[in-house]
């Protein structure tokens, strides 16, 4: 498995699969699409390193992972929006019997009424957050430049914050695969602190 991926991180469908991994995850959250994006930027950041190479250019370029890994996780965003606005009460039945959702869905809805889309952002990288609040956006019929803007933001943090990861991590440990490694970690980390933040118990209103 592992030579499969290092072979296809050299291939231009390399971005194909990145961009279909990363619109998917939004319904499948467990799909690595991060661990993806990473890999695909230490590949870079590895051939670099090595020098020019005759022939096509480099793949993967840095700029078009960056690009494709943001715009797909935009489209990803709007369409599990586009889902849950006309998911009617099968969808209502299904949220309402998970108090989780429930929450998240309420916080979201308060948040982006009072212009607080930051919640969007932070939610892009905690586990499972970017399902939990577009299809909550959707489900409470936001509208859609009230959730697009966000997701957009979100969408480029999350993909700058990954390919950076990946890029800079091997650049500076010298190794491709210590700087995934390493990259991964430090995904991981910041999954875990946008979840600790987003389950934080909303402030009481005055």
């Amino acid at each position: 498995m592992l030579e499969t991926l290092g072979a296809l991180t050299t291939s231009p469908w390399i971005y194909a699969v990145v961009a279909l991994s990363i619109v998917l995850d939004v319904f499948l959250p467990v799909l690595p699409s991060g661990v993806l994006v990473i890999t695909a930027a230490a590949a870079a950041a590895a051939a670099r390193a090595a020098g020019p190479v005759p022939g096509p250019e480099q793949v993967p370029d840095i700029l078009a992972l960056l690009v494709i890994a943001a715009t797909s996780s935009v489209l990803g965003d709007m369409a599990a929006f586009r889902l849950a606005r006309r998911g009617g009460a099968r969808l209502d039945r299904a949220i309402s019997r998970s108090r989780r959702l429930t929450l998240a869905h309420e916080r979201l809805g308060t948040a982006l009424a009072r212009g607080g889309g930051a919640l969007v952002v932070i939610a892009r990288f905690a586990p499972a957050g970017r399902s939990v609040v577009s299809l909550g956006a959707g489900k409470t019929h936001r509208k859609v430049m009230e959730f697009l803007p966000w997701s957009a933001l979100a969408g480029m943090a999350w993909a700058g914050y990954s390919v950076s990861l990946g890029y800079f991590g091997t650049q500076w440990l010298g190794a491709a695969w210590l700087g995934t490694a390493v990259s991964v970690i430090a995904l991981f980390a910041a999954g875990a602190l946008a979840a600790f933040v987003i389950r934080r118990p909303a402030p009481a209103a005055a």
